[in-house]
């Protein structure tokens, strides 16, 4: 049984920068959150491994211009909606919020802080526009949002705690009558506490989902180990509309190395000179694109892998040696973990290949962040807003976190401020999780087989080329594995590695059905 109930206004799912952006938003309006993180930090997430930038405004710019570079690198799949809500009110989240608010001190072109912004381009980009910290832009963000967070005397940080499911009136009611109600309500979530290894359930009037993406569920991936999909899944359990999951970018140029993540290197290098080359040194981008290395990118991800497959080389090369800004200053942190591995990039060329890196798709939600579901929002990568289409411009996944943070956070203090007596009846009605009477205790070895046969199916049949042949192999497999784990799932107590492991079967089921299901090969969808 769950042995803790907590209780407030709103419940934020996730604290990157979508997801700490909302929670701000909430609590300076005097309502109580609860920000609920799977690390022992609030930087557990994706958010800190954003190095190029985030989307401002460029000199001659116009929302018009970011609106047509947006769609362009969409492949016009994107919603025109979302596209001009971020172009014309992103600049200001970036002010009110990172600016403003929390003090984020972005680069300039002198030493002297008022001086303007350096501005760099990045793949997709028709002008320089982008903000960033050298190449650490996310983590700078993440460190100003968690002195911000954790000063917050109405925000109460819960670490180590993953959601396991969404609570609803329609499933989780005692009442016959409430769950007889036509309209579902989200009421908050089970949650696992891993340090204390038990249930609690956490209770709120609004709950936003910003778990991020779900790139871990690939064998090859810049993600944050948290990145599972876990809100794809609790959002599609709990009967909220997703879309556009089958579209998942790959970022071209990841550090070629052994490790469980790959290390990003950041596409503004490219978008500051430097240029990709084979193993015999050509630059071979330019036969697949006029744009070259500016291309977006799929297009960038796919020259790669047909390189590479033309050469039999394991890698393709970043050459940085045409490149004017001083490297150790502009790309410090590269830099120094490419000196970790014997790489020394004033010299020496990157070994990069893609790897899954975007979650384009997701849960659907308005400018707000609301979804289909009462009390439920989403924000961040983990949603679906429409504006990336069938592939992300890059840089704006930071901007359209801190936006639709914001966004959601403004509507829900609204809101609360119209308290409803209805959803605090709703609140006293919910149950606390049930454990099954008979546990039976997980083999590791199992599940690291499990493990094994998500990532290399996504990775084979769901990756950066697709066919209907390896689309379907994998959904055959995929809901073989879902359906076992469920059956083991119900008479197993739960731990972090079997809900982790559970919500990215779920999410991989759901990606390569949604991938298969769509004939149409566009973006990051490609079929052969």
């Amino acid at each position: 049984m769950s042995r803790t109930r907590h209780l407030a206004h709103a419940l934020v799912i996730g604290s990157g920068i979508a997801g700490a952006s909302c929670a701000l938003n909430i609590a300076d309006q005097g309502f109580e959150v609860i920000l609920l993180t799977t690390g022992p930090r609030l930087d557990d997430g994706n958010t800190v491994y954003a190095q190029g930038g985030i989307v401002y405004t460029g000199q001659e710019d116009s929302p018009a211009l970011l609106m047509r570079d947006i769609k362009k690198a969409g492949c016009y799949h994107s919603y025109d909606k979302a596209v001009r809500y971020l172009a014309t009110k992103g600049a200001g989240a970036v002010e009110r919020v990172l600016m403003d608010r929390i003090g984020v001190r972005f680069a300039t072109q002198g030493m002297d802080k008022d001086e303007e912004y350096d501005l760099t381009r990045e793949g997709g980009h028709s002008i320089h526009r982008v903000l960033h910290c050298a190449d650490y832009t996310g983590r700078a963000i993440m460190e100003r949002l968690i002195l911000a967070v954790e000063a917050h005397p109405n925000i109460r940080v819960l670490s180590r705690r993953t959601a396991v499911d969404l609570i609803t009136s329609q499933h989780h009611a005692r009442s016959l009558t409430n769950r007889y109600q036509r309209l579902n309500q989200c009421l908050g979530a089970y949650v696992f506490n891993e340090s204390a290894q038990h249930m609690e359930t956490v209770l709120a009037e609004f709950t936003v989902l910003a778990t991020g993406g779900m790139g871990r569920i690939f064998l090859h991936s810049t993600n944050a180990r948290c990145a599972r999909g876990s809100g794809l899944t609790m959002a599609h359990r709990a009967g909220a509309r997703l879309m556009n999951v089958e579209y998942v970018q790959f970022h071209p140029t990841a550090l070629y190395h052994k490790s469980r993540r790959r290390f990003l290197i950041t596409e503004a290098m490219r978008g500051e000179g430097a240029l990709l080359r084979n193993g015999s040194g050509e630059r071979f981008v330019l036969r697949y694109d006029p744009r070259g290395e500016l291309a977006p990118r799929d297009v960038v991800s796919r020259a790669i892998v047909d390189e590479m497959h033309r050469s039999g080389d394991p890698c393709v090369f970043l050459d940085c040696s045409e490149m004017t800004c001083d490297l150790t200053q502009r790309f410090p942190t590269i830099h120094k973990k490419c000196l970790e591995l014997g790489l020394d990039i004033t010299r020496d060329q990157i070994p990069v290949v893609p790897a899954a890196h975007y979650q384009c798709g997701g849960v659907v939600c308005d400018s707000y962040g609301r979804t289909d579901i009462n009390g439920l929002y989403a924000v961040g990568e983990c949603s679906c807003t429409g504006l990336h289409g069938a592939n992300r411009l890059a840089s704006t996944s930071l901007l359209e976190g801190v936006l639709w943070g914001e966004s959601a956070g403004v509507h829900i203090a609204k809101q609360l401020s119209h308290r409803r007596a209805a959803i605090r009846r709703l609140l006293d009605d919910i149950a606390d999780w049930s454990e099954p009477a008979i546990p039976e205790e997980p083999d590791p070895a199992l599940l690291a087989q499990d493990w094994g046969v998500i990532q290399s199916t996504m990775w084979n049949y769901v990756g950066i080329t697709r066919t209907r042949q390896r689309l379907k192999r994998a959904v055959e497999e995929l809901r073989s594995l879902y359906g076992n784990l469920t059956e083991f799932y119900k008479r197993t107590p739960l731990s972090k590695p079997l809900v982790d492991i559970f919500h990215s079967s779920y999410a991989a089921y759901i990606v390569a059905n949604s991938a298969l299901r769509n004939p149409e090969s566009k973006g990051c969808h490609y079929m052969e």
